[in-house]
């Protein structure tokens, strides 16, 4: 496997959130709309890819939320590839970018419908925080931060 990173123009990253997209829409439901307006793709500038062999399998992605945090987004993998760790390694990556963006902290939202991220964040030292933004009334919405450096 091989990790790069890159932005949102890198069309295997263009590919696995149609994927993401897909799946979260089965998930949310009726509520899916309401999330996705604040998933776009088309500005983010720090994407992170997992290939195997020339096939893109994980993705993950930030973009800056204030001045010393970084927000995470459009975290997934392909259902084949789920429950090996690959997630937590995009996770790493991303914060390990952050930091040498001079980022001090991480925050991001995932629905309660979620539950493998939701243990993915948890065990990677993310912490339950009040709904912010966007998020702050939704209650099916569940928002998490970490301090990185």
């Amino acid at each position: 496997m091989k990790i790069i990173r890159t932005n949102s123009e890198n069309v295997g990253f263009v590919e696995l959130v149609s994927f993401l997209d897909r799946d979260l829409a089965e998930r949310d439901g009726d509520d899916h709309s309401f999330y996705a307006q604040f998933n776009k793709i088309d500005t983010i500038k720090y994407v992170v890819l997992v290939f195997d062999q020339d096939v893109p399998i994980a993705c993950g992605a930030m973009k800056e939320f204030d001045k010393q945090t970084m927000e995470i987004k459009r975290m997934y993998t392909t259902n084949n590839r789920r429950g090996k760790g690959i997630a937590a390694r995009i996770l790493n990556e991303l914060e390990i970018w952050a930091t040498e963006l001079s980022y001090s902290k991480c925050v991001l939202e995932t629905g309660i419908n979620q539950s493998e991220a939701i243990g993915l964040y948890k065990k990677s030292g993310y912490s339950i925080i009040p709904n912010y933004g966007q998020y702050a009334n939704v209650q099916d919405s569940r928002c998490f931060e970490k301090v990185i450096l």
